[in-house]
């Protein structure tokens, strides 16, 4: 069965120091890691000597960081020993880090994976050793728990909004042209990609679409600029959709480049994608950029923080994840402008 939990987001760079492990007793964020420990007083709730090992496929990813930087402030409330690393989206590095937390004696391990297959095998060494495993985005098999989302319906949900905007300013005689932003080398970004694709599909009326362009977009620099290109190829292209806050960041600063600023860009041309950050949600606010919609997570940045938590509260209490608890699944949501005060809020 499928659980769902209330949850979800602004940290400092990091950079990785890995002998620092999860034994590390004073690095910051700027050292490769956070190590924290409460001050007398400090916290709501002592946690002894909880160690945990985070591990995340890239901090330049304004959703990751986000996410992260909420977390280890809940982390630190909470007096856990922990160590938040990045990887660079590269799995080697990933495994090397993975097997420094196992030899430091984490009590617990977080992995964003940057290839789940290929951590498959270390968070299995990492099980042997009494060490409990958290796997967020990917339904792997070598873990305590998986923390996931349905990428495919997720996707499908981008395109159903997505295909409002399109029905609400588009025609079979004056179709929208989509650009369609994705990272189709992740697994997960793929599959919702391809929900996206399928979204579009099965909620757009006929005719009043097509695709003109698929391009990469995971960061915010390389959508911009990649749209940029879209645009010189395909001046009229008005619609794009995304698998991330970079797609839809990059692809709103190119179409207020191409259009002349904020107000004036045109009601027919938006971006739709997931992801919540402060950046996307000040944009949507606004009304007057080419934000349209996000299908958000959980909440806010600090819902989310809080739902992850709960799940290493839960996963370090001996909860039973066995057979098809295993996978606990996250809720989704639409934002839009009707409701976008009301996360920002909680930032």
């Amino acid at each position: 069965m499928k659980k769902k939990i209330l949850c979800a987001i602004l940290c400092a760079a990091m950079a990785v120091t890995m002998l620092a492990g999860c034994s590390n007793g004073g690095g910051s964020s700027d050292s490769g890691g956070s190590s924290a420990k409460t001050e007398e007083g400090g916290s709501e709730e002592a946690s002894g000597d909880v160690k945990i090992g985070i591990t995340i496929q890239d901090l330049k990813n304004d959703y990751w960081a986000g996410v992260m930087g909420k977390l280890e402030e809940l982390m630190k409330a909470k007096g856990y020993d922990y160590t938040l690393i990045d990887c660079e989206d590269n799995s080697a590095t990933q495994i090397s880090q993975i097997e420094n937390f196992i030899s430091s004696g984490c009590n617990l391990i977080m992995v964003h994976p940057s290839d789940a297959e290929a951590v498959e095998t270390v968070c299995g060494e990492a099980l042997d050793a009494g060490i409990k495993v958290m796997c967020w985005d990917d339904p792997m098999k070598n873990t305590t728990a998986n923390w996931v989302l349905d990428n495919t319906a997720l996707g499908n949900d981008i395109g159903k909004a997505a295909a409002e905007f399109i029905n609400e300013h588009y025609t079979k005689d004056e179709p929208a042209e989509v650009c369609v932003i994705g990272y189709p080398s992740t697994k997960v970004l793929l599959e919702r990609q391809n929900g996206i694709e399928a979204g579009l599909e099965e909620n757009c009326e006929e005719g009043n679409y097509k695709i003109v362009a698929e391009i990469d977009g995971l960061l915010a620099n390389e959508a911009q600029a990649n749209v940029e290109t879209t645009l010189s190829a395909h001046p009229d292209c008005g619609v794009y959709v995304g698998v991330g806050a970079g797609a839809m960041i990059g692809s709103n600063e190119a179409l207020l480049q191409k259009f002349g600023g904020a107000g004036k860009i045109p009601e027919n041309v938006g971006v739709i994608t997931t992801d919540v950050t402060p950046q996307q949600l000040e944009s949507l606010a606004a009304g007057d950029q080419a934000v349209r919609a996000i299908v958000g997570f959980e909440g806010s940045s600090t819902d989310t923080a809080q739902a992850c938590l709960d799940m290493f509260d839960s996963i370090l209490a001996g909860d039973d994840f066995s057979g098809d608890k295993h996978d606990v699944y996250r809720v989704t949501g639409p934002i839009t402008a009707d409701n976008v005060e009301e996360i920002q809020a909680g930032m």
